[in-house]
């Protein structure tokens, strides 16, 4: 593909095709839509459904050309309960639907889901236009589930304030954290991904000190600057959030965004993650939920509330290619 001039947000964009479906690694965009739906029982929904999915390349091609430099993307997650109906084949090694966490104080709590289409943009309208092809085409095989349209706010701030995703692999580091490999190389290239839909009490929040709110995260607010983990009590969500072992530090990818209706007093982040393995972002969440050591909930949550969680895999394009003939 040829180089063209970078686009105004600074990332490269490239002429000819649109980025290839299935990308996890799709760059950060300045709107994205999450769209869990259900697939129906009986009829030939699992058939119309496949159909749809082995050619949501040309879906993706025939909004994307209108404009390549707004980076188009789609990546379909499907989720335990519909996996063999619909692949034909036995689930990833670690595919399982959410499992809902309770800690003391808040929950982390499971809801239905079937499919996952994260659609990315620079442009709203074209993920727009995305979402509307794909459930004219899906009709009454699905039903919506969850629907949420996000907006990159100032320099990938949520809307708490602080810079989101600056614990992000980079480099080689990106598909070695979110790219399954030889330890279930049926599914290789594939990936896990964990949505949920958190809301803020932002007028709670915003009624904390800076220094509060730091303290809280983990982080300067004005650059983002890592603090020093806390030597007794609650810890940070920032160290909550990172998992060590006996292997080293276990990345994930995060490409969350702010959503919300001020005029309805809806402000959230919807969270979604990326992982070569599921448990990573479980023991991260266990972590959040339930505390290390238990009992010490990650201070966030008292400002951050989960209202969905759902699970899936992604597969590779070639796979969602073949389900036509499944």
């Amino acid at each position: 593909m040829t180089p063209i001039e970078p686009h105004s947000t600074g990332q490269p964009a490239t002429e000819r095709v649109p980025i290839e479906p299935q990308s996890v690694d799709a760059p950060l965009t300045r709107s994205a839509i999450f769209l869990v739906l259900g697939v129906a029982d009986g009829g030939d929904a699992i058939g119309t459904v496949r159909g749809v999915l082995a050619d949501i390349d040309g879906l993706v091609k025939t909004v994307g050309f209108r404009d390549l430099r707004a980076r188009l993307s789609c990546t379909v997650g499907i989720g335990s309960q519909v996996w063999t109906a619909l692949t034909g084949s036995e689930q990833p090694l670690e595919l399982h639907p959410f499992r809902e966490i309770a800690g003391v104080t808040h929950t982390a709590i499971a809801t239905p889901g079937d499919l996952l289409f994260h659609i990315r943009s620079d442009r709203q309208d074209l993920c727009f236009e995305l979402e509307r092809l794909l459930l004219e085409s899906l009709g009454a095989a699905v039903a919506v589930v969850d629907e949420v349209s996000g907006f990159r706010y100032f320099d990938s701030r949520d809307l708490l304030g602080f810079v989101d995703g600056t614990a992000n692999p980079v480099g080689p580091g990106l598909p070695a954290a979110t790219l399954v490999g030889e330890e279930d190389a049926a599914f290789a290239g594939g990936s896990y991904v964990v949505v949920q839909k958190y809301l803020h009490p932002l007028s709670a929040w915003q009624s904390l000190t800076t220094e509060q709110q730091e303290a809280i995260i983990g982080r300067r607010k004005a650059d983002g600057v890592e603090l020093d983990d806390a030597v007794t009590g609650q810890k940070s969500h920032k160290t909550l959030a990172t998992i060590t072992d006996d292997a080293g530090e276990h990345d994930i990818l995060r490409d969350n965004m702010p959503f919300g209706r001020p005029g309805s007093a809806e402000f959230g982040t919807y969270f979604i993650g990326y992982s070569r393995h599921l448990w990573v972002i479980e023991r991260m969440l266990e972590r959040m939920f339930i505390g290390d050591p238990p009992g010490t909930h990650d201070r966030l949550l008292d400002f951050s509330t989960a209202h969905t969680g759902s699970t899936y895999f992604v597969p590779p394009a070639t796979l969602l290619r073949a389900l036509d003939s499944s």
